[in-house]
């Protein structure tokens, strides 16, 4: 569209594979219901340890700790060092090629709720993965990590920063996200929103809201 000036994306379960993945086969593995550790994350969203730890309100050692408890309050403990482990997903090529084509006509951004463990935004695991996702990152002009700024998606006021930072108004952004609750407020806001459920639908819904023939 002709008055787009800006991409926004979320990073994993967007420019990677979705952490949900990998929750869902800790699941499987361990005998727990699908989509429990989901459960426990949106088990009073604002103020639980997930809400704490992406916020930087706490540290891992105390995280692992109130994880544990709210995972054993639903009935299968488990503790949050174990969820940490799966959150770094693998990145997807054809999303970043994407991303890399609209860098050329677009001011790029991403807003990511992470944590401080592993390596950088991506919470890499290993130093070779790390280097990779470092790459990815850098082929943004700006990059706002909940982590670093004490607040976290959904909350309005991460979107307003990214916007003010990217000196443009909502109106002129689209963003995408896996999660409709991060996109509720960005759509609020004026802006234009995707939800990735796959990745060929959300490059299909990026080429029709940009008008760029995408590879």
């Amino acid at each position: 569209m002709q008055d787009t000036k800006a991409i926004i994306w979320d990073f994993g379960g967007v420019l990677t594979t979705s952490p949900f993945d990998a929750f869902n086969r800790f699941e499987d593995e361990h005998g727990i219901p699908r989509d429990f550790i989901r459960t426990v994350n949106a088990t009073n969203p604002d103020r639980n340890a997930w809400a704490k730890f992406e916020s930087s309100s706490v540290s891992i050692e105390e995280f692992d700790i109130l994880f544990e408890a709210e995972s054993r309050a639903l009935g299968h403990p488990i503790p949050g060092s174990r969820v940490i482990e799966l959150l770094s997903g693998d990145i997807r090529p054809r999303m970043v090629s994407v991303l890399e084509f609209c860098s050329q006509h677009f001011k790029c951004a991403c807003i990511t709720n992470n944590v401080k463990s592993g390596s950088g935004p991506g919470m890499a695991r290993s130093q070779t993965r790390a280097d990779a996702m470092a790459a990815v990152m850098a082929v943004f002009d700006l990059v706002v990590e909940s982590s670093v700024e004490g607040i976290r998606k959904p909350n309005p006021r991460i979107y307003e920063m990214t916007c003010e930072r990217l000196e443009i108004d909502p109106v002129q952004a689209v963003f995408l996200d896996d999660l409709g609750i991060n996109l509720k407020p960005a759509k609020e806001m004026g802006m234009r929103t995707i939800k990735v459920v796959t990745e060929a639908q959300a490059i299909d819904d990026l080429a029709d809201l940009t008008g760029l023939s995408l590879p």
